[in-house]
Order: structure tokens, then C-alpha cells, then sequence
């Protein structure tokens, strides 16, 4: 068996940027400030912001290059965003490369903390002094 081409080893991370254009593409497109989309089933039942509320907005206001009124929407999904296109640029070189991807595992502490900044941010941002960081 013969060793990929690096244009064929690409094809996945290639894949996923060509999908992830395409939403970028649609939520300019279509904007979530004004078209309507799924609205969160915990803020409908709730009334109360889950730590996803406002990823939409954010990611709308990403694709018109607005990252204060982003950040406004959605600061966590800014930085996941942030976060995942590094990602994708390490794997996109690994494969580049023709070598293996090697991160960190995650951690139990890792994970823990995560989940405790995500308790945080939900309760603060439903509060009246989080106003600054609830969806806009």
C-alpha cells in the first residue's frame, strides 16, 4: 500500500473548512439578529440564558467581522471559535506534513474545571450585574 499524497491527506481538513464556509455563508447570508432559527428549547422553557444562547448571533456577527458585538452575544463561543480554527490549522498541518497529530489528552481536572467556568458564566450572564455578557 502506498503512502497517501499530501493532496489526499488534506481532503478531511479541507472538508470540514468547505462545510464550515458554508455556514459562515449562510448565517451572513440569512441573519440570525433578523431571520428566524431554532430557538433554544432551555430559554423557551426557562427563560433563562444556557451557555449556548446567542452562539447563532455571535456567529453572524463573526461572518460580518463585528467581534465586540460577537463577543457581546456569545464571549464563550468567540473563544471556542478562536480555539477550533487553531485546531484545525494544527491538524491541517499534521496532515500537510504527512505526521501524526499529537495533543494532550484531556483531564479529568480539565474537564472539571470546563464544566465549573460554564456554571459560572450561566449563572452570572442570568443575573442583572452578567447583563454585559447575556445574548443581545
Amino acid at each position: 500500500m502506498t503512502a497517501p499524497t499530501r493532496g489526499r491527506s488534506i481532503v478531511a481538513p479541507l472538508g470540514v473548512a468547505a462545510a464550515a464556509i458554508g455556514v459562515a455563508v449562510l448565517l451572513h447570508v440569512r441573519d440570525p439578529r433578523t431571520s428566524t432559527y431554532l430557538p433554544c428549547p432551555f430559554h423557551a422553557l426557562t427563560g433563562l440564558w444556557c451557555p449556548g444562547c446567542g452562539t447563532t448571533r455571535a456567529l453572524g456577527d463573526l461572518t460580518r467581522g463585528d467581534v465586540a458585538a460577537a463577543a457581546s452575544s456569545n464571549v464563550v463561543a468567540v473563544m471556542c471559535v478562536v480555539v477550533a480554527v487553531g485546531l484545525w490549522g494544527l491538524w491541517l498541518r499534521a496532515r500537510w506534513m504527512q505526521i501524526p497529530l499529537t495533543l494532550p489528552g484531556p483531564t479529568r481536572l480539565a474537564a472539571a474545571v470546563v464544566l465549573a467556568l460554564l456554571a459560572v458564566f450561566t449563572v452570572v450572564r442570568n443575573t442583572p450585574w452578567g447583563t454585559a455578557i447575556a445574548p443581545t
